[in-house]
């Protein structure tokens, strides 16, 4: 009994010297917990100069983690083993953490760049009044095509996507809501649906794709559509410019029939812990010149009216990726669907896989 007694004391006085060195060696770094914000953010999503300006600026050590989507992302906030200070889902998943009180109110009096924001970005079904969450970047999901893979061919339509001209040559990105969602748009359906019949009917109509569907794939789509390993793939809008970049013989359209208008917006985790950094990170990203960078950097849309301004007009002016009124207004915000709708619209997306493989 008195090794074991001997045995516990000599593992408590090594765990409390491995606490207060790692405390000193933070505290000697100008790191403590009260200066510390963990941000929790898509992968790629921001310039890493910014997070190194605002350390320097706030005298905050940022500790910058990632997910790959929004269940992920959610999944991880409630089980509270992590606190995270600031998010950035996407609007279905803002309205869903919502409803499971996993997000705290944010102050607008803390946010006085807010008002760089364009109203049209405001105050979205989503989160009247913004009261939750604050918008980051914008898009769309459309087709990013190579017409000298086409014979010079413009696709224009979702349908295109089923010419039988496109035999094994079309990528998709892995997400239940926009391949179901573009099915449903091809019908002239709405990408919220929730009749049975019409999502069976898509259901049906994505069966008859599989012929032209190269891959279902994440990440790597980018990669392989600027390489040409294929001609045709589904992707955000924000993927398209990148790739575009990289291969200047694509293309990108927004589908005649419409689609999808995404948000991703900064929020406040309930588990939170410096609040103040939050709000700081915030201001920050929402400053003109720090999102104009940002939006040069990831390549997303920006919804800071005055950091649009500051971008050189190929961006700004770039109608694809900034569309005018008339393709916004066929546009539609994913709706929070609920839990049972939602995982019926990965059901059915998983059927088409097993169908495709």
């Amino acid at each position: 009994m008195k090794q074991l007694i001997r045995t516990f004391a000599v593992i408590f006085l090594v765990a409390f010297a491995l606490m207060y060195l790692t405390s000193y060696l933070n505290k000697s770094q100008g790191y403590s917990g009260g200066n510390t914000l963990t941000i929790y953010n898509w992968g790629d999503y921001i310039d890493p100069e910014l997070i190194k300006t605002f350390e320097e600026e706030s005298g905050t050590k940022v500790i910058y983690q990632t997910f790959d989507s929004n269940e992920a992302m959610m999944t991880k906030i409630a089980q509270g083993g992590t606190t995270f200070d600031v998010s950035v889902p996407s609007e279905y998943a803002i309205s869903k953490m919502k409803e499971e009180d996993l997000l705290l109110p944010i102050d607008h009096s803390k946010l006085p760049n807010l008002k760089h924001i364009d109203d049209r970005f405001l105050d979205l079904s989503f989160d009247p009044g913004n009261r939750y969450s604050i918008p980051y970047f914008w898009g769309t999901v459309g087709i990013v095509f190579n017409p000298d893979l086409l014979d010079g061919w413009q696709l224009t339509s979702w349908n295109d996507l089923w010419d039988p001209r496109l035999r094994n040559q079309i990528l998709l990105v892995d997400g239940a809501r926009e391949v179901m969602g573009f099915g449903l748009n091809s019908l002239h359906y709405s990408l919220n649906d929730t009749n049975e019949d019409h999502l069976q009917e898509a259901k049906r109509k994505l069966g008859e794709l599989t012929p032209n569907v190269k891959a279902i794939v994440g990440d790597e789509i980018k990669m392989l559509l600027a390489g040409e390993e294929a001609a045709v793939g589904v992707v955000w809008s924000g993927d398209a410019s990148e790739i575009m970049d990289e291969n200047d013989k694509l293309d990108y359209v927004v589908p005649e029939e419409g689609s999808n208008l995404w948000f991703d917006n900064m929020v406040i985790p309930k588990t939170a812990r410096n609040l103040e950094g939050a709000y700081a990170f915030i201001n920050f990203m929402l400053d003109p010149d720090h999102a104009a960078q940002n939006a040069e950097y990831v390549g997303y849309s920006t919804p800071n009216k005055d950091a649009l301004a500051l971008l050189p007009e190929d961006i700004s002016g770039d109608t694809r990726f900034y569309p005018e009124d008339d393709v916004t207004a066929k546009l539609e915000v994913y709706d929070n669907l609920g839990k049972r709708m939602l995982s019926h619209y990965n059901e059915l997306f998983l059927e088409f896989k097993m169908h495709k493989k």
